[in-house]
């Protein structure tokens, strides 16, 4: 079920773990922990103990069975700060599966002595895009709360956390586990849009909390460059005519919503680092042609492969034109 591929000497590290989810709140805040701390594999959840092909692929007419998600376990030791397990899925598998799964991770991070778990989620709020996101917190334990409250974050008094990146911390209570859920405010309009500022706000608490020094200034770019997105498509959709201050912005029509969803896709699909990876690969491949399989496998992997199904093709046509240029 979890294969090991090493066995990390780590101290009673912290465990964080995140699925996709609404405004992509914990994926993206565990991946950016993954990849600005020096952070190793060392586990890897099998996929088909959990995941079943709902369809197959077709690629220029040739069908195949699709690559199940991948569930990765990564591990950092601290320097000043405590030893940290990541776990990151690529999707969350159906909910009959959930607390197997759930199970299943627990039992494997308690077996590296790992006391405390975070997980992470959305907060769907009637807020503006441009109001800052608040961070509430939800806890196995009354005195996990008490050692928040300094920070001032808004206890979820009652409510639900759906899908793993709640499931989990009910599962790891259960287990004897100690943890809690940050949940970052969203607008409710931007439930499938990347939030940045949701996540910056979000690993500002954990930075804090477990003394990690982190730089969360790209993160904190990232947002101001989605919020000039959402502020652009709106005042498109207004016809860049501003509200009265008065009475706040113009309420936006579900169908103005739809668009805004549509239109933000292309711009908040991947992670500018995983971008930029993508675009030095490209740079690599005009040179050096062999790129072009590694090239493909990072677009299969973040299944933006249309997005850059003509630009990928190009390669090879400059390519086969260089073969037939007369010498």
């Amino acid at each position: 079920m979890i294969k090991e591929i090493s066995t990390p000497k780590i101290k009673n590290p912290i465990f964080i773990a995140a699925w996709p989810g609404m405004g992509e709140v914990a994926y993206r805040s565990v991946l950016f922990l993954k990849e600005v701390m020096e952070f190793k594999m060392f586990a890897k959840l099998d996929a088909e103990d959990f995941f079943r092909p709902s369809a197959i692929i077709a690629e220029k007419g040739i069908v195949d069975l699709p690559t199940l998600p991948a569930g990765i376990f990564y591990y950092a030791k601290g320097k000043g700060s405590p030893d940290v397990i990541l776990f990151l899925g690529e999707a969350q598998p159906p909910l009959e599966h959930a607390e197997e799964l759930s199970l299943a991770i627990v039992d494997f991070v308690k077996k590296y002595k790992a006391k405390f778990i975070f997980t992470f989620a959305a907060k769907p709020e009637p807020i503006d895009h441009k109001s800052d996101s608040a961070v509430w917190i939800a806890a196995t334990h009354p005195e996990v709360l008490k050692d928040f409250e300094k920070l001032r974050l808004k206890v979820l008094e009652e409510g639900q956390i759906s899908g793993l990146n709640g499931i989990i911390l009910g599962i790891a209570k259960r287990k004897g586990l100690k943890g809690a859920c940050l949940l970052g405010e969203i607008p409710f309009y931007t439930v499938q849009i990347e939030n940045p500022k949701a996540c910056t706000n979000i690993l500002k608490v954990i930075n804090g909390y477990l003394k990690l020094n982190l730089n969360l200034s790209p993160l904190a770019d990232r947002a101001k460059f989605i919020e000039s997105e959402i502020e652009k498509l709106i005042s498109y959709l207004k016809g860049e005519v501003e509200a009265p201050s008065a009475t706040g912005p113009t309420p936006l029509s579900e169908e103005d919503i739809d668009k805004i969803k549509k239109d933000l896709a292309t711009y908040t699909k991947l992670p500018h680092s995983a971008r930029e990876k993508i675009e030095q690969f490209f740079k690599d491949a005009q040179k050096d042609i062999t790129v072009a399989s590694k090239l493909k496998e990072e677009l299969d992997h973040w299944n933006v492969y249309k997005e850059y199904e003509d630009k990928f093709l190009d390669l090879f046509k400059k390519k086969d034109k260089k073969k037939e240029e007369p010498h």
